[in-house]
């Protein structure tokens, strides 16, 4: 048993929004048995933390990811998403197990030390002739003990078929379709508490086909596991795909079979009302990548217009070659920012943007065990300090201070009760070792 004791606050995001000063909670066997205040009800003398001074959240949920490009930050600096993938498929198209392993230590060590206990990656490049790249991230995520839900990714719509990616980088469907159906088989894990679970991705409708779309959702489906893709990141998509389906992008999605309880879409920035209104029928998830989407100049999710139509919203990094980092509390900041710009100061609080990176991560992905400080979920939890230069002055409020001050890395985080970053450093891998040239 772990006692996490005396918190500065500990911050439940139950539905109430409960927020306990000088809170404790009580670990035992990967779930939280006990949240209160003062001593809790065991015979036994727990292992203590020292939670004075810290505020402890659920541990943020980042909701999508391509940890390979985390190796490929700062290229094309001054290119919008579609000049951007090719001058980087050239680059992808090299990607080897070496590369998978390490482009992974560094993005998810990245993720944890910002307070990520839970991570999806959506990986679907697959050179000829590269194996392992898929087990390589998976080694990596359990060696660093973060929960991870990786996608099986796909493309197989190169150029000589009209789509964007050059043709070494795509797959042929039947050999998409085994392959996703093994790593299911191999590596998914429906129980609750559950570390690892797959999910299927095909890419987007500009390097998948709609044969490629509809099989996967019917694997998918069949095989019981979520559903992941990008859509509506920029106009040149819907450009793309109007000229080549002659629907939008959401449009397309629906009449593939590609919308539903089970699914989650990365980005959604071109949205209109009927669009969000429709996600909200469907009980479709949305991940919000704020800074990708900035650096890209691909625009501002409505993020506030999903949420208040009732969309399962979770945020994300998105990649590193499209982020340039992997902090996932800066992102929340990124969303209560970008709101705020968007609707007024009064779009977004502070809560609700950490709500959406710990509950809505949570919704879709599927969990309900996860995302939230309460008894019987599953013991993710982060720490942080809320004190020294950054936090001076900021003492009325230090849950908003996380975001509205400058985000600083965890101090303490525990993933299904176990230790993963401990004063500020990782547990079970070396900084030092990941930092080469």
């Amino acid at each position: 048993m772990i006692l996490l004791d005396s918190c500065r606050v500990v911050v439940t995001m139950d539905d109430a929004g409960t927020e306990l000063e000088n809170g404790s909670l009580l670990i035992d066997g990967g779930v939280i048995s006990w949240v209160g205040t003062g001593r809790p009800p065991v015979r036994e003398q727990p292992e203590v933390v020292d939670g004075r001074g810290l505020v402890a959240l659920p541990g943020l949920i980042n909701t999508h990811h391509h940890l390979y490009q985390t190796l490929t930050r700062v290229r094309a600096q001054e290119g919008g998403l579609f000049d951007w993938l090719r001058e980087l498929y050239p680059v992808w198209a090299t990607i080897d197990e070496d590369w998978e392993r390490t482009a992974a230590e560094v993005g998810l060590a990245e993720l944890a030390l910002s307070g990520c206990s839970t991570t999806t990656d959506h990986h679907y490049v697959f050179p000829s002739g590269a194996g392992g790249l898929l087990e390589a991230e998976i080694e990596v995520a359990a060696q660093l003990g973060l929960r991870f839900h990786p996608c099986r990714g796909s493309m197989d719509l190169g150029q000589s078929k009209g789509g964007l990616p050059p043709d070494n980088v795509v797959e042929d469907v039947d050999a998409i379709l085994a392959a996703t159906d093994d790593a299911i088989g191999r590596f998914h894990d429906p129980a609750p508490g559950s570390m690892l679970r797959i999910a299927v991705g095909p890419c987007s409708p500009f390097s998948v086909s709609p044969q490629l779309m509809r099989e996967s959702a019917a694997l998918a489906r069949r095989r019981g596991v979520r559903l992941h893709t990008h859509i509506a990141e920029t106009l040149d998509e819907e450009v793309f795909c109007r000229k080549t389906f002659d629907s939008r992008p959401l449009e397309l999605l629906e009449d593939l079979g590609f919308l539903g309880p089970d699914v989650w879409l990365a980005h959604c920035v071109h949205m209109g009302t009927s669009d969000i209104a429709r996600l909200a029928a469907t009980r479709t998830g949305v991940a919000w990548c704020p800074t990708s989407n900035m650096r890209l100049g691909s625009g501002f999710a409505p993020g506030r217009e999903m949420l208040d139509a009732g969309v399962d919203v979770g945020l994300a990094v998105d990649g590193s070659a499209s982020n340039d980092s992997g902090n996932l509390l800066a992102e929340a900041r990124q969303a209560l920012l970008t709101t705020r710009a968007r609707k007024g100061a009064s779009a977004m609080t502070a809560r609700e943007a950490l709500h959406v990176a710990t509950r809505g991560g949570a919704a879709c992905l599927g969990r309900d065990d996860i995302g939230s400080i309460e008894v019987g979920k599953r013991a993710d939890v982060a720490l942080f300090a809320v004190d020294g230069l950054a936090f001076r002055g900021a003492e009325t409020d230090p849950v908003a201070a996380l975001l509205f001050c400058n985000t600083r890395p965890v101090q303490h985080l525990f993933v299904e009760g176990r230790p993963v970053v401990h004063d500020g450093h990782l547990v079970n891998l070396s900084e030092a070792s990941m930092i080469w040239a």
